[in-house]
């Protein structure tokens, strides 16, 4: 595979193959690898998935960096000859809807992070508007602020891929 922009999104639906698929990309580089995890485990299933996850990179010389709530400081320790993976805008979200912080301002001065980064990024996100509407105002909220999140990402990304059942599909940019 070839040299990835300096902005890729990597998009799909809960379980759809897109972490999987992301970490491929960010191998491929064969530069020094930053994960920045931005998971939070708040019950056994949660721990489980991460679990899985550090066993999916276990021996791939990755770089990991907890991240559920600061972001744009652990981008910022990122050097410019690696390539960093984002794992997932989704659960930091979810963390600062949660930590009652101003989801605005924090998405703004991401997208100020990415611009300005010198390392390449690779950021996984889920698609959150192909279901139902969600039944709490809460739920509601969040749907709207991901879907305008993934929307701005998208946007100022050279790559974007969507992936389901394992499927990569190129929405912008290429993978060639």
């Amino acid at each position: 595979m070839s040299k990835i922009p300096s902005l890729s999104i990597v998009i799909g639906g809960a379980a759809s193959g897109k972490s999987s698929f992301a970490e491929h990309l960010v191998i491929t580089q064969n530069t020094p690898r930053i994960y920045i995890a931005t998971a939070q485990a708040f019950d056994a299933e949660m721990s489980d998935k991460i679990a899985r996850h550090q066993r999916q990179r276990d021996g791939a010389d990755w770089q990991t960096i907890e991240a559920p709530l600061d972001l744009i400081g652990a981008l910022s320790k990122a050097p410019p000859e690696a390539t960093v993976l984002i794992d997932c805008i989704t659960l930091w979200l979810s963390n600062l809807i949660l930590a009652e912080r101003n989801v605005d301002t924090e998405a703004d001065a991401l997208l100020t992070a990415l611009q300005t980064s010198r390392s390449n990024i690779v950021i996984v996100t889920n698609e959150v508007g192909l279901g139902i509407v969600p039944d709490n105002a809460l739920a509601r909220r969040f749907r709207e602020v991901q879907g305008r999140l993934n929307i701005r990402l998208a946007q100022q990304a050279d790559l974007v891929v969507s992936v389901t059942a394992g499927l990569p599909l190129v929405l912008k940019g290429s993978l060639s």
